[in-house]
């Protein structure tokens, strides 16, 4: 991209792929802080199936997502390949449970197609489009619209409950 026009250079983007089975799924790199390997979390009592709990990143409490049980995939394994992305969504940051982070990739206008109406464990609401290069097709989340308000509201419930700490 070093030797690109400027103009050319906006009408691309960057892209972190990562994998859930047997799909690639791309979220776009100005969102993500940090990729790091799986750790421990501390389990929620009585949270939904894909809250994994949360875990203190340099101070902040960051409630951790299982990318796998919230798409409904079965079979939630955690090996030395699995990773949280860390990511920033407004004013909030959280983690979400990957198999891996496979690259990056630079995605040009003609590189994205609209999303699909079939064919997707992801609802297409939650799809921003679909990125070809070559053989290769990776699903583009709208992580935002994928994190309902709601979902987003009871994130920050977790870390603020887990940060305020015992009663």
């Amino acid at each position: 991209m070093r030797n690109q026009s400027p103009v050319a250079r906006a009408k691309t983007r960057e892209v972190v792929v990562f994998v859930l089975g047997n799909e690639e799924y791309g979220v776009d790199i100005l969102k993500v802080q940090e990729i790091r390997g799986y750790g421990k979390v501390t389990p929620i009592p009585s949270a939904p199936d894909y809250l994994k709990g949360v875990f203190n990143l340099r101070g902040h409490i960051v409630p951790v997502i299982d990318m796998r049980v919230k798409f409904g995939l079965k079979d939630a394994t955690y090996d030395s390949l699995t990773v949280v992305i860390i990511l920033r969504i407004g004013p909030r940051v959280i983690g979400v449970v990957v198999d891996g982070v496979s690259d990056v990739i630079d995605l040009g206008e003609k590189d994205v197609k609209a999303a699909p109406a079939l064919g997707s464990v992801v609802d297409q609401v939650f799809l921003a489009g679909v990125a070809t290069q070559d053989d290769r097709m990776v699903l583009l989340l709208d992580i935002e619209k994928f994190l309902s308000s709601s979902d987003l509201n009871l994130l920050a419930q977790v870390a603020d409950l887990a940060a305020a700490g015992p009663a």
